[in-house]
């Protein structure tokens, strides 16, 4: 086949500039630019593709967007976890998807998800203690709520998570 006429002659080169675009670390995360910390991110990036790649500036911004994207995969692997141990095994990953189509399933549960939300930054090790609130999040607990397993969810959490005194926070809960 010639190339002109193949739907998939450009596919790595696709898949390349998705990465580089992929604030999630998700495959194809269309949903990137579109939470304010997306934008953060999505910004941190921009300046450091404008500025040389030998320069100090440059490897500061690369290390804290590697820091951005890892401190992410983590919080998403503690929820994970926790959904998995409730017996969300093979939901975990969709009930974890949030993408822009994404909707509060009923309006009345949304400040029922923030504060269960706010609820989990304060009283649990879920999320690292200098983590911002990440309005993804909310469309999970909200899902929860209509599981009816946000209540569990908080109590897992409570267990596998910890709020340590002092503030420190627990770099793995057992499982």
């Amino acid at each position: 086949l010639c190339s002109n006429n193949n739907p998939y002659a450009s596919f790595g080169a696709t898949l390349a500039r998705d990465e580089e675009q992929n604030l999630w670390s998700t495959p194809h995360d269309v949903t990137h630019t579109e939470a304010d910390d997306d934008r953060v991110l999505y910004n941190m990036i921009v300046v450091r593709n404008q500025l040389d790649k030998d320069s100090e500036e440059w490897q500061k911004l690369n290390y804290d967007i590697y820091t951005l994207r890892q401190t992410r995969k983590e919080v998403r692997s503690r929820w994970k976890h926790i959904l998995e141990d409730l017996g969300f095994q093979k939901e975990a990953d969709s009930l974890l998807s949030v993408t822009k189509l994404s909707i509060i399933s009923d309006s009345q549960n949304m400040s029922k998800a923030r504060d269960i939300l706010l609820k989990l930054l304060e009283e649990t090790n879920i999320f690292p203690t200098s983590w911002e609130l990440s309005e993804r999040y909310l469309f999970v607990v909200d899902r929860l709520i209509a599981l009816d397993a946000a209540d569990e969810f908080f109590k897992m959490a409570s267990t596998v998570y910890p709020k340590r005194p002092g503030g420190d926070r627990a770099d793995e809960g057992p499982r």
